[in-house]
Parts: C-alpha cells; structure tokens; sequence
C-alpha cells in the first residue's frame, strides 16, 4: 500500500473541522485495520541509567542544559532490568525496552550487563527485548544482536531542519547513521521523534518523510511534556487535535509501518486517549515513561478493549 505526499500530509494537520477530522478517521481505521487488524501492540520500558547526559537536547530533563530534579544514577544490575521485564510480561505487554542516558554504551562493564539482562529475559521471559542506548559502534550492535536484542530504537527526535534549534551536541547525521547502522546489522528499528517542540506543521510532515525514507519498523510518535527545568518548561501549545492529526497523517504515510503513541499521551491527549487508535495507531507505550508516570498499564489494557480492540 502506498502512502500519501507531503502535500497531502500537510492537509491533514490543517484540518481545523470536526466532520473532517472523523471523516479522516474513518479512512485512517480501514488503513490501520487492513495491516495489523484489530490488535493493538503494546510495549514499555525501563529507565536503566539516569541522568549525566552530554547532550544538550532542550526537551529533555537528563541534557547537560537541564536543571530538572531527577534522580540521577548509574546502570542498574542486570537482575534488576530483568525483574522489570518480568513485571512488564506478566501484565501481558509484548515488547520491554532498556533504556539508557548519555551518548552512547560502549563495549565494556554496561554493556556486558545489559547483554546479561537480555540473555535472561530471552531464555525465560515472552516479552521481546528492545533497546535505546545511543549512537553505538558496528561491536556493540553486534555484541547486543548476538545476546538476543530484537529491536534497537533511536529517535530522530526533530525533522533535519528543526533539530539544530533542539539540539547542539551531534550532527543530524549521527541520528540517520544509527538507525542505518542497526538496519545493517539486523535488527527491527523503532525510530521517530517529539510533535509539540516548536516545530512548524510543514517541520512535522519534514520528519515523517525522513523516518519514511529510512523505511524502520515501528515509528514512536511522543508529544512533549514539558518538564521545569527544561528549556522547554513552558511549552510549545499543542492541543489534543494536534496530536491526533499527527498520528493520522504518520498513518497515512506510512501505511504498512507500526505506528507508536508514546511519551506526553496522557498530558496532551487527556479525556481523548481513546481515539488514537481510530487515528491510525496500531501500539503504544504503557506504564511509566523516562522521569514522567504513566497512568497503569491496567488501564491502558482496559482503554484497548472498550475501544472494541484486542490487547496483543
């Protein structure tokens, strides 16, 4: 199935009516249900290291430019990334992502850990393991393939022509390179990006064509949350339409591609949650996110289920 333009796309985040945006709806259901019927892919995480990190990103509280009150602490040992993914399994969610600060783990006492972590969580656990470490060499995405990673996930996090004012520290190219590189070794990508940072709806549309282009498997769709502490404290005036048309046009464009509603769900989405699934997702994010909480993933399971889905 092929996806939609740019121009197109752009519509769709200008639509501005009700009966449009429900007659988009529609079209965007059909398409989600035509790929992945009607089951939902749900996943969640754990903040393995915290805190310290190089990067200067605005959004983020963990960026050497933030002053949030986080917690602020090195790997967690092996046994204790298990037992989150045991929690996470027995609650029924399907992928458990491994989540780390800082530019990159290099081959060494973490990433030994974390190789550890997923040997386990392979051998007795049915969750698939994930990962977001940074910008890794060719030898750590090896290392990890070899212990039973499934997916690697690098966010783009801005479009090439807004990340310059988001981000400093790393070149855009680091970001394309990652993901290129983890598709190299094999790996299931998850890669997208932050809607509600400052960026332009043309700036949006912009990103979706970059994520398109690396053709990865699954495209993370946060929405900022703004944190005090952040350069970004005050927020950007996204609304829950925003959100929403965002989704559908990401479904649009990429029909054949999991669509994932992630971090600022709750917050942006509020008394609308629901329809992100009649918006075109087909998975997202549930219990807690990096230094914000979830709601519980009971009542994200039950959220499914009343939209006459089926938890996968």
């Amino acid at each position: 199935m092929k996806g939609i333009d740019a121009k197109e796309a752009l519509e769709i985040l200008n639509i501005t009516e009700t009966v449009p945006m429900l007659e988009l709806f529609r079209r965007t259901t059909e398409v989600r249900e035509k790929r992945f019927g009607k089951r939902i892919e749900t996943c969640s995480i754990v903040n393995a290291k915290c805190g310290n990190c190089q990067q200067n990103c605005a959004f983020c509280a963990q960026s050497s430019r933030s002053k949030a009150k986080i917690s602020v602490y090195p790997l967690i040992p092996a046994e204790e990334i298990f037992q989150a993914a045991k929690a996470a399994a027995e609650h029924g969610v399907k992928r458990f992502g491994i989540v780390t600060s800082g530019t990159r783990v290099v081959p060494g006492h973490d990433l030994d850990e974390i190789c550890k972590a997923i040997r386990r969580i392979r051998a007795e656990l049915p969750i698939l393991p994930c990962a977001s470490l940074g910008i890794l060499t060719e030898e750590a995405l090896r290392q990890l393939k070899e212990a039973g990673l499934e997916r690697y996930h690098h966010n783009l996090e801005a479009s090439p022509s807004y990340f310059p004012e988001i981000c400093t520290t790393r070149p855009y190219s680091t970001q394309t390179g990652t993901v290129r590189a983890a598709k190299e070794i094999g790996f299931s990508v998850c890669s997208g990006g932050i809607i509600g940072i400052g960026e332009s709806r043309e700036q949006r549309i912009e990103l979706f064509e970059t994520i398109r282009s690396l053709e990865v498997d699954s495209v993370p769709l946060n929405f900022l949350s703004p944190i005090p502490g952040t350069l970004l404290e005050g927020g950007c005036g996204i609304t829950p339409r925003d959100c929403l048309l965002a989704i559908a046009a990401a479904r649009l464009m990429m029909p054949e591609t999991s669509i994932r509603v992630c971090g600022g769900r709750e917050k942006n989405l509020r008394d609308m949650q629901a329809l992100i699934f009649a918006a075109g997702a087909d998975s997202f994010m549930t219990g807690g996110y990096l230094v914000t909480p979830g709601r519980g993933v009971p009542a994200d399971l039950q959220m499914i289920r009343d939209s006459g889905l089926l938890p996968d």
